[in-house]
């Protein structure tokens, strides 16, 4: 009984929280026009912004995968 109960309560909290997400998701739908975007479009600076958050983001990727395979090394060295 407490199983079922318990699945209940979980399916009911992922779609409580699937509907509020949803609920605010709908506000992002309203933005037609973005001033500062065109502007930096218009201006070619978006490039820059959208190389600068690529190479962080690969630097991150590049960081965690390091620090994946120092884990690794790190496990088979404790398993021996």
């Amino acid at each position: 009984m407490d199983k079922t109960v318990s699945r209940c309560s979980l399916l009911v909290a992922r779609l409580t929280l699937f509907v509020i997400g949803m609920i605010i998701s709908i506000g992002s739908f309203a933005q037609d026009k973005v001033e500062m975007a065109d502007t930096m479009r218009s201006n070619g600076k978006i490039y820059i912004v959208v190389a600068v958050c690529l190479t962080i983001l690969i630097g991150l990727f590049l960081y965690v995968m390091r620090i994946d395979m120092k884990l690794r090394k790190i496990e088979k060295n404790n398993a021996e």
